[in-house]
């Protein structure tokens, strides 16, 4: 049996729906603070360092996350 429920939301309804926090302003702020940094040339500012939460869970360097986000495509390609 297969049943289907189509829901009309906007996100931000959804959001509200599901409890979750509003991050709007946090994300423009964050946003706005890595612009000004980028603008300014900041010494010592690497913008690699974005992705370093990412890469450091488990993964040991970018060309691996890379690798993984690739197979992980690839095997979704296949399975159509």
């Amino acid at each position: 049996m297969k049943v289907n429920i189509e829901v009309d939301m906007t996100p931000e309804e959804f959001r509200k729906a599901m409890g979750l926090p509003d991050v709007q302003k946090f994300q423009e702020e964050l946003v706005a603070k890595i612009r000004q940094q980028m603008e300014e040339g900041v010494e010592g500012y690497e913008p690699l360092a974005l992705m370093k939460p990412f890469v450091s869970q488990g993964f040991d360097s970018v060309e691996t996350y890379q690798k993984m986000m690739m197979q992980m495509l690839n095997s979704y390609t296949q399975q159509k």
